[in-house]
C-alpha cells in the first residue's frame, strides 16, 4: 500500500488516526533518530501497513536529500502518504509538540532550580527495549533494500566506515555517489561492452531579540544536515559564539535533554528558546527551527516516485537506502554495546525481541514496559 486514499479530502477517519498514531509516537520515540524510524516501522508498515517496506525505505531515502531532521521528515511524509496534506501538517505537529512541552518543562526547572530530573533508570530499561526495536526493523529493511549482492557490500561498508569514525553524511552520499557511478559504468559497458540564574537571559525579550532568535533557529533548520552533534556545532557557533546569549556548558545540557526525552533530538532548540527568553523564546525557537522541514517535505511529497521511475535517480536512492540502514546498524550496535551492560538489560533486550517476534503489540507499550522496569530496578538495586 502506498496511501491510495482521496487526493484532496481524505477520509477523518485517516485524519484522525495519523493524529492518534503520531501523538503516541511523539511521547514513547526515546532513542534518537533511529529507534524514530524503527518504531515507524513497526507501527506503520507491520502493525498497520499503510505503506509498503519498499515505499518505507524510498522516503526514508529520500528524506536524507534534505536539510533537517530526518526522522521527523519521515513522520511528515507519513502523514502526507495517509492523509495527504492534512496528514502531513498533523504527523509533523503532533510528532514535535509532546518533546516541545516536555523540554519546556525541564527548561523551566532548569532555569529555576539549576538541575533536570534524573533519567538514569527511566533510561536503563528504556535503551535496551528500543535497540530491540531498531534490530527487529533493520531485518525485513535489509531484505527490502539488499537486492544485490553489490547493494550487500555497499551496506558492510557503510556499517564499517561508520564504526571507524567517518562522518554520517560521507557515508551516506559516498554510498549515494558510488551506486550512481557503478550503475553509470555498467550501463557504459553494456552500451559499448553549567546552570542559569534564576531568569533567562532576556526577562523581557524585545521584538528585536525575539526576530533575531526565531530567524536564527530558521536559518539553522533550513541548512542542517546529520546528527545532534552537527545540531551541536551550529548552536553553539550562533548562540554561544555570535551572539553571546548561553554558554558552552548550557548548550551541552541543553543537548543532554534533548537526548533523553522522546521525540526529535531537534527539541534542544526549545530548551534553548527557553533559556534565552522564557516561553514566547521556547516556542519561536521550535517553530524556526522545524519549520524548513514542513516546507521541504511539502516539496518532496511526489520526488520519491520520480526517484524511483528513472535508473540513475534509482540507483542513487539504492546507494541511500543502504548506506542509511548500515548508519542504523551502526547506531543500533553503538546503543547496544553502552545499554547492555548487565543481565537485567540483556534480559529486557531479549524479551522485546521475543515479543515483537510473537506479538502485534504497540511498540509503545514496550517502552512503557521498559521504562518502569527501569526505575523499579534502578531504585531497588
Amino acid at each position: 500500500m502506498t496511501g491510495s486514499g482521496p487526493r484532496h479530502d481524505p477520509a477523518p477517519g485517516r485524519v484522525r488516526e495519523v493524529a492518534l498514531v503520531f501523538l503516541r509516537l511523539g511521547v514513547v520515540a526515546f532513542g534518537g533518530p533511529a529507534a524514530h524510524i524503527a518504531m515507524m516501522r513497526e507501527e506503520l508498515v507491520r502493525r498497520r501497513g499503510w505503506v509498503s517496506d519498499e515505499r518505507f525505505v524510498d522516503l526514508m531515502g529520500a528524506t536524507n536529500l534534505i536539510p533537517g531532521p530526518n526522522s521527523t521528515e519521515l513522520a511528515i511524509h507519513l502523514g502526507h502518504e495517509r492523509a495527504r496534506w492534512r496528514g502531513l501538517v498533523l504527523a509533523g505537529v503532533l510528532f514535535i509538540l509532546p518533546a516541545a512541552l516536555i523540554v519546556t518543562g525541564l527548561a523551566w526547572l532548569y532555569v529555576e532550580h539549576g538541575d533536570t530530573p534524573a533519567f538514569d533508570g527511566v533510561l536503563y530499561g528504556v535503551v535496551p527495549v528500543v535497540v530491540a526495536i531498531i534490530v527487529w526493523a533493520l531485518v525485513p529493511l535489509v531484505r527490502t533494500v539488499v537486492r544485490s549482492a553489490f547493494l550487500a557490500v555497499l551496506l558492510v561498508a557503510g556499517l564499517a566506515a561508520y564504526l571507524l569514525g567517518v562522518n554520517e553524511l560521507v557515508v551516506l552520499f559516498g554510498g549515494a555517489a558510488v551506486a550512481v557511478l557503478v550503475h553509470v559504468l555498467v550501463r557504459l559497458r553494456g552500451t559499448h561492452g553549567v546552570a542559569l540564574a534564576a531568569l533567562p537571559v532576556f526577562a523581557d525579550p524585545s521584538a528585536g531579540q525575539l526576530a533575531t532568535l526565531f530567524a536564527t533557529m530558521l536559518k539553522i533548520g533550513a541548512v542542517l544536515y546529520g546528527s545532534g552533534y552537527v545540531l551541536l556545532a551550529f548552536l553553539e557557533g550562533d548562540f554561544v559564539d555570535r551572539l553571546g546569549w548561553i554558554t558552552h556548558d548550557q548548550l551541552l545540557d541543553a543537548i543532554s535533554v534533548g537526548q533523553v526525552t522522546p521525540g526529535p533530538v531537534f527539541t534542544t532548540a526549545t530548551f534553548v528558546g527557553y533559556l534565552v527568553a522564557g516561553l514566547p523564546g521556547a516556542f519561536l525557537a521550535t517553530v524556526g527551527i522545524f519549520l524548513p522541514s514542513f516546507v521541504f517535505v511539502g516539496l518532496l511529497t511526489r520526488l520519491a516516485g520520480w526517484l524511483r521511475s528513472r535508473d540513475w535517480t534509482s540507483a542513487l536512492l539504492d546507494g541511500l537506502n543502504a548506506t542509511a540502514l548500515a548508519l542504523m546498524a551502526g547506531v543500533s550496535w553503538t546503543l547496544g554495546r553502552d545499554a547492555l551492560v548487565d543481565g537485567w538489560t540483556v534480559a529486557l533486550f531479549a524479551m522485546t525481541l521475543v515479543l515483537l517476534w510473537r506479538t502485534r503489540l504497540n511498540s509503545g507499550w514496550y517502552v512503557a514496559a521498559g521504562a518502569v522496569a527501569g526505575i523499579l530496578v534502578h531504585t531497588t538495586g
